[in-house]
C-alpha cells in the first residue's frame, strides 16, 4: 500500500507567480522534481517538505497533507495563509 501525499505546490506557484523552475532553483532541486511533486508522483522528504513550506512561508499543514484537501469554492476549504 502506497501512502499518497496531497499537496498545494501548484496553487501556492499561482497564486505568488512563481515558476516550477524557479521553485526548483530557491529550493536546490531539479525542475522536474517539482513537477512530480505537484502531481503526486514523489513525495518528498520532510526536509524538502520543510523547505517549500518555508520558501512560501505558511505552516507545512498548509502545503502538505495525508487527506485530500478541499476544492475551491467549497465551504469546507480553508484560505491559504499569507504571511503578515
Amino acid at each position: 500500500m502506497s501512502e499518497v501525499v496531497y499537496n498545494r505546490i501548484a496553487m501556492l506557484r499561482a497564486e505568488r507567480g512563481v515558476t516550477r523552475r524557479q521553485l526548483a532553483e530557491a529550493l536546490g532541486v531539479h525542475y522536474q522534481t517539482i513537477g512530480y511533486l505537484e502531481r503526486g508522483e514523489f513525495s518528498p522528504s520532510l526536509h524538502l517538505a520543510l523547505r517549500i513550506a518555508r520558501h512560501f512561508e505558511v505552516p507545512v499543514e498548509v502545503v502538505f497533507s495525508a487527506e485530500p484537501f478541499p476544492r475551491l469554492g467549497d465551504p469546507a476549504a480553508t484560505s491559504i495563509v499569507r504571511p503578515a
